[in-house]
């Protein structure tokens, strides 16, 4: 009898935490819709074009940071712990995460694998060039945004991953990447056009890495090296002989040297040459905030305004 008398108490109580739960359902679906994107990009140049893209819905962690080589990165313990809260990662893959295995390794610990994993790689698309040194051929270059039409391929890739993890917001990201799309597309219509002027005997691009393979291509350039991809052989007395005999064979050859690397191996080829270093360059990575290069369109930009003065200021 008792029982019958609190039954109505006790259906009152459970629809008041079913309200109660039910409303704080509705608060965190409207509090998930609104929370930015937590994304991961493995570099400076992909961290860049994510920001880009993903405009005020995203937020966005660099592993590799500014101004470092992301070809041999060595995650800390606060990566792992940020790649594994990650909604979204975005990587190059055209093998520059490839050295020791850091980045599959990473996304292993960090529970990022499989094929629903949100881990998008951003050379999609990409007509691969392999390495030419011996023993490498079947080896990917990596440096495949350094040609800006492959740029606007990585800032598609963006949108798709970004969509895909955010379907609800797909109208921002598409306006975001057409917006900048366009501006790469002025880009690279103008690097043609500024390019073509200088005569192709004059068009030799002499660096540290041999990183210019998809640039050369597009912007029809031979270019000339000291080693062909970052490694911990690179500046060898033989690489630094053979780009010094190939030097001299030439007339008027401009040496530059990227910001992200110890400039020691081109400084003792200009020492052997005598040829001076013109200028720095972008390759890796953007300037850090605040100075020259700190975009993805601003460090091309850099680029294409040096390696003009270079050849035709002489």
């Amino acid at each position: 009898m008792k029982f019958f008398k609190i039954l109505p108490f006790i259906m009152s109580l459970a629809l008041v935490f079913f309200l109660a739960a039910c409303g704080k359902e509705s608060v965190n679906s409207v509090k998930d819709k609104n929370d930015k994107i937590h994304v991961i990009a493995t570099y400076s140049i992909i961290y860049d074009i994510v920001k880009n893209v993903g405009g005020n819905r995203v937020e966005v962690h660099t592993l590799a940071p500014v101004g470092s080589n992301p070809h041999e990165y060595d995650p800390l313990p606060k990566d792992v712990q940020l790649t594994t809260d990650a909604d979204a990662v975005f990587y190059n893959g055209l093998n520059l995460e490839g050295g020791n295995s850091w980045f599959e390794k990473l996304l292993l610990t960090a529970g990022k694998t499989g094929i629903e994993a949100p881990v998008f790689r951003l050379s999609e698309g990409v007509e691969p060039k392999h390495l030419t040194s011996k023993g490498k051929e079947s080896e990917e270059d990596p440096h495949a945004w350094l040609d800006v039409r492959n740029g606007i391929k990585y800032a598609q890739n963006v949108k798709n991953g970004l969509i895909k993890v955010d379907p609800e917001h797909a109208d921002v990201y598409e306006k975001n990447a057409k917006e900048y799309i366009l501006k790469l597309e002025k880009l690279h219509q103008e690097a043609v056009k500024r390019f073509s002027k200088i005569p192709q005997e004059q068009r030799l691009l002499i660096t540290s890495e041999g990183a210019f393979k998809y640039f050369s291509e597009a912007y029809g350039f031979e270019a000339a090296y000291i080693w062909e991809i970052n490694a911990e052989n690179q500046g060898s007395p033989e690489q630094v002989k053979a780009v010094v005999d190939f030097i001299r064979s030439k007339t008027n050859p401009v040496l530059f040297v990227e910001t992200s690397l110890d400039p020691r191996s081109m400084e003792m080829v200009s020492n052997e040459t005598g040829v001076p270093i013109f200028g720095k360059i972008f390759t890796d990575s953007i300037g850090k905030p605040g100075e020259d290069g700190d975009t993805y369109i601003k460090m091309m930009e850099w680029n294409i305004d040096i390696i003009l003065s270079g050849l035709t200021e002489k």
